[in-house]
């Protein structure tokens, strides 16, 4: 029995490397906020570089990330940005686009593989001279699109996106949070991947295995303004090299571990499907996330995932009937046969405290699943 706890709830859970612990101990630091901190300056213009940027920033969020570019692209109150209807700046940051910088979502369906129609993004561009309407400047993407499955937008797709931005005069922005599963998983430079896009937020707490932390790119204009931003909205922060530190060290390690990541993803579906109670889409499962549905209305996600941790195994219900399990660089080969084995048990274990009788899994057991 393994003795730690196996935690599939997100790439978000990881703790810090021995190496990254070294690297925050050791850091270089002075005050950010005057501009003085000499390794949240070397790493900042690591990542511009690496991205193919002017220019980059380090806030304390990614949900702090977006609504900096998103209200340094929109700084007249009453704009409007066309974003996708699953996506993360739309659901999960609490509205932040609204509440503080007076900007309107226009919401666009966003498809199974994460993308939008581009003939309804046109449609959705409201033109300045409207006397009745918000004035559309701002296209937002997310890549990899979390709510999808962790789907990967292609860099025809984004870039075809950006070229509407140029046309009708508006910017791009891309919710790069895992960009980079996104680069491995296509075999796309990431700096390729973001051309079209005026301003990317990247995640530097999921894949890549920071404790803390995004970062901004652009233009030197842009985070210039972004900066402000930043301050007003309280993401202004002294000795921050510290926790750039970190992040350097899971942007040099971690990016070349994730296409093991997405490896045992697609291991996880495999052995998912096996279980005749459950039900996945192998050919969903592009990187690091599998979500699976539950076919048997004896078991609720609720329920399962309470018997699992009780193995000590951790997964996350995201609705009524669904479950959804994350790879990340601190899972191993033998973490995935372990959640397995546990997820059929748990299966069973639930079955049979409602009276139904074994023989659950098509006779195929967890153990015997390989790589």
């Amino acid at each position: 029995m393994l003795t730690k706890a196996v935690d599939l709830r997100s790439d978000t859970v990881t703790k810090p490397s021995e190496a990254m612990r070294a690297a925050m101990a050791a850091a270089d630091v002075d005050d950010d906020v005057l501009g003085s901190d000499p390794t949240a300056h070397r790493f900042e213009t690591e990542m511009a570089r690496m991205m193919g940027k002017e220019a980059a920033l380090f806030v304390p969020s990614g949900t702090m990330a977006n609504l900096v570019s998103a209200l340094v692209h929109c700084d007249t109150r009453g704009s409007e940005v066309i974003l996708g209807d699953n996506s993360h700046m739309h659901i999960y940051e609490n509205g932040g686009m609204s509440t503080i910088g007076g900007v309107h979502p226009r919401t666009v369906r966003n498809n199974p593989d994460g993308t939008m129609d581009i003939d309804k993004i046109v449609a959705a561009i409201r033109h300045p001279n409207g006397l009745c309407y918000p004035t559309t400047r701002l296209i937002c993407l997310e890549n990899t699109q979390g709510n999808c499955g962790g789907k990967c937008l292609s860099v025809e797709y984004t870039d075809k996106v950006g070229e509407v931005a140029k046309t009708h005069g508006l910017k791009l922005h891309i919710d790069g949070a895992r960009i980079f599963n996104a680069s491995v998983a296509l075999g796309v430079p990431v700096d390729r991947l973001v051309r079209a896009a005026d301003s990317v937020s990247v995640c530097l707490s999921k894949g890549l295995g920071a404790p803390v932390g995004s970062v901004i790119v652009g233009s030197k204009a842009f985070i210039e303004k972004a900066k402000i931003l930043r301050k007003t909205l309280g993401g202004g922060m002294r000795q921050v090299g510290v926790l750039c530190a970190a992040a350097h060290v899971g942007v040099r390690d971690n990016v070349g571990m994730l296409a093991d990541d997405h490896r045992r993803a697609k291991v996880l579906a495999d052995g998912l499907k096996k279980i005749k109670q459950l039900t996945v889409d192998l050919t969903s499962v592009e990187t690091n996330m599998v979500y699976f549905d539950i076919t048997d209305p004896l078991i609720s996600p609720g329920k399962l995932c309470q018997v699992l941790e009780q193995r000590n195994v951790l997964a996350m219900a995201i609705s009524s009937k669904s479950v959804r399990l994350v790879t990340h660089y601190q899972i191993s080969d033998s973490d995935v046969q372990h959640a397995l084995t546990c997820i059929e048990e748990a299966v069973e274990e639930i079955l049979l405290g409602n009276g139904k009788s074994k023989h659950l899994t098509n006779g195929v057991t967890a153990n015997s699943y390989g790589n």
